[in-house]
């Protein structure tokens, strides 16, 4: 049945489950879901003179903490325009940051966390009242880089580090039963961890140990906090899946009109990413609906499938073509990369394009793979 994601907030509400796993694509929703969520748990407070401020309320910081995209916007960098050499990452005035860094001085922590799945040379360094970062790659010969601006990814991972610190922190408070005898009392009312895609940026050892780490913090967690994870990453998600053997796991789906469905997976069996994509390719060629981010589809179906027969290279999957490269081949790389910018990736494919991923799903399905029909 279809719902608004105000209806879908409610709906995981109301199951009342330790652990809720959602996955969906990029673009469905799952940032405008953890919002409404929020609002849900906590209003926000409508008397407040500036409708715009960013600043949650003290309702919202006492029964809900979440992590998205949001949570990223707390950080800014000075680029130092003039001079090009005090490149710095602000971080804006924030009730929970301040207290796990100025209270429980947890920047060590967080620096090991980050250079755990970054770089353990990357290193991060705090100003003295913790509002600004600067980074620098120490190369353990008393040498130093200078401060230098990190790629978006390491900032994103940064980010999540700090947060994952406060995670662990939280925990371990409210893993004291007696609320007299805890070390602080504002997260008693906590209710809910929100955690929106906080692995876009990993590489896929890095992403393992990571999802591995965040199920072993939340199965640490003795209180009856609730936590939700969404993510649009197969691995990510199939990680989790095998870790919490009890918890709700969903699909989110976005119809045309508008509405959405979250689907319960079944808890046997790990989420099957590639046949939901080989579904959705399905339905694309059948309603005449082909995009180029089809043939990111596809080419995910190849990599994944390579992968487990045991083949060093997707393109041996594609159907031969004599000598030279396979043309199939350099089409799906050639359509399938990044755009420089996002609207191309929804851009028309030409009926040639469109032609020959017609032609190339139905060869995978003349393969013996042995693909079993996704759910729907």
């Amino acid at each position: 049945m279809s719902h608004s994601l105000t209806e879908i907030a409610q709906q995981l509400k109301d199951a009342n489950k330790k652990v809720q796993l959602i996955y969906a694509f990029n673009g469905t929703g799952k940032t405008r879901l953890s919002r409404e969520f929020k609002q849900l748990i906590a209003p926000k407070n409508i008397s407040s003179d500036d409708e715009d401020d960013p600043e949650p309320t003290e309702l919202s910081r006492t029964k809900i903490l979440y992590y998205n995209a949001f949570t990223e916007d707390l950080f800014y960098w000075d680029n130092d325009l003039e001079q090009d050499a005090d490149l710095k990452l602000i971080i804006q005035p924030n009730s929970f940051t301040d207290w796990v860094l100025i209270d429980q001085g947890q920047d060590f922590n967080i620096i090991t966390n980050f250079q755990r799945y970054t770089n353990d040379k990357l290193t991060p360094h705090f100003n003295e009242t913790f509002s600004e970062i600067t980074f620098t790659i120490e190369r353990g010969d008393d040498q130093s880089s200078g401060n230098i601006k990190i790629s978006k990814g390491e900032e994103s991972n940064f980010i999540w580090s700090l947060f994952y610190t406060l995670i662990d922190q939280v925990i371990a408070v409210l893993n004291v039963a007696e609320p007299s005898e805890r070390e602080t009392n504002q997260f008693d009312q906590l209710e809910y961890i929100f955690i929106d895609d906080p692995v876009s940026s990993l590489d896929e050892n890095h992403l393992i140990e990571s999802a591995v780490d965040l199920a072993q913090l939340i199965k640490s967690s003795e209180s009856s906090l609730k936590f939700i994870i969404t993510t649009h990453n197969p691995l990510f998600y199939n990680v989790l899946h095998n870790e919490f053997k009890r918890a709700n796991r969903y699909m989110l789906k976005k119809n045309e009109d508008g509405t959405y469905l979250l689907n319960l997976q079944g808890s046997d069996s790990p989420f099957s990413y590639h046949l939901h994509l080989k579904a959705e390719l399905e339905k694309a060629i059948q309603s005449g609906q082909l995009h180029k981010y089809h043939y990111n589809f596809i080419r995910n179906i190849l990599e994944k499938t390579a992968t487990f027969l045991g083949h060093d290279n997707w393109g041996d999957l594609l159907p031969e073509s004599g000598s030279g490269a396979n043309p199939y081949e350099t089409r799906i790389i050639n359509i399938s990369s990044h755009s420089k910018h996002a609207g191309e990736e929804v851009a028309e494919l030409t009926d040639d394009d469109k032609r020959v991923l017609r032609f190339l799903i139905n060869k995978i399905n003349e393969k013996e793979y042995h693909f079993k029909q996704a759910q729907s």
